[in-house]
């Protein structure tokens, strides 16, 4: 029997922006890039500030950097397994649920990824996300209230949503962005509480000059600042990242009419996820604090509802 031919696969066009998934995939990349410098650039001059005022700048941004690279290196190592354990996750086995085995070993196929494992948490609120650094390691979790209130289209649809952040390696990306944020907000707190019981002063004392005061003064303002800022690039990625596995869902689905149907079931379902925690909350499909259920804000990790359905409804003009 002769071996079938593999076509090269060819990336669909986006009708309304002319542009393919994979192009639009390169510029989030791009702006993801961009986002993830400018906190790193946040970081360094932070701790430049810091270790200007106590005496070597350099030494102030190595340990800003070491900062970051030791709570990368734990979150890497152990991070899968810690927000699983948080949100109460259990391995789905086959025997338990074959169908949505199935759903989700479909889905990995059309994406071109391995199949991740299956989690699944005891909460009648509808939710589900992704977390995993390289599609070989990824886990994927959904609520038993997802389960029971999406019908098997509307279940495909979440589920290549969530595959298509393991395969845009958002899931990665958005741990190293948390550690980031986490750092620079880490700092920051350090710097304040010192000037607040009066390490600071004691510093620019043996300092003398003016050259302290003026640095003192930045470092107050950017440590204030700077968790401000990072917060608001944080989420500005966080929702570039949702509306790409949107379309993802879309291209390896075909089915945007069960996506936006999903989307407004989960949206609008009144019920709390009882395990929700601040830390994670931009890992979910939707935000799983029902009061933030419309997004709309710069500080949110979700885009507005309307604007996601709006996006995928221009990939169906």
């Amino acid at each position: 029997m002769p071996a079938t031919e593999v076509k090269p696969y060819k990336a669909p066009v986006l009708r309304g922006s002319r542009k393919t998934f994979a192009e639009l995939q390169k510029v989030n990349r791009r702006r993801s890039l961009f986002l993830a410098a400018s906190l790193i650039l946040i970081l360094g001059i932070l701790g430049a500030l810091v270790g200007s005022y106590f005496g070597d700048w350099l030494i102030g941004v190595a340990g800003g950097m070491v900062l970051a690279v030791i709570q990368f290196s734990i979150a890497r190592s152990a991070g899968n397994k810690m927000v699983l354990a948080a949100m109460g996750a259990k391995p789905l086995d086959r025997r338990d649920d074959p169908q949505l085995v199935n759903v989700v070993e479909e889905i990995a196929i059309a994406a071109g990824i391995p199949c991740p494992e299956i989690y699944l948490m005891q909460d009648d609120s509808p939710n589900a996300f992704a977390t995993g650094f390289t599609p070989k390691n990824a886990q994927v979790a959904i609520t038993t209230g997802l389960r029971e209130k999406l019908n098997r289209a509307e279940l495909q649809a979440v589920m290549a949503h969530e595959l298509g952040h393991i395969r845009n390696g958002d899931t990665g990306y958005m741990v190293l962005m948390a550690v980031l944020v986490g750092s620079i907000a880490l700092i920051s707190d350090m710097a304040l509480r010192s000037f607040r019981y009066g390490s600071f002063g004691r510093s620019r004392k043996s300092k003398g000059g003016g050259g302290g005061a003026l640095i003192l003064v930045l470092l107050i303002v950017f440590s204030l600042l700077a968790p401000l800022f990072s917060k608001l690039l944080q989420a500005a990625v966080s929702r570039q990242r949702e509306f790409l596995a949107d379309a993802t869902s879309v291209e390896l689905t075909r089915e945007p009419t069960a996506l936006i149907d999903a989307l407004q079931k989960l949206t609008r379902d009144p019920t709390p996820l009882k395990s929700a925690n601040r830390a994670v909350q931009h890992m979910f499909i939707v935000n799983p604090f029902k009061r933030h259920k419309l997004g709309g804000n710069a500080f949110s990790s979700h885009p507005k509802l309307a604007d996601r359905i709006n996006r995928i409804r221009r990939l169906m003009s």
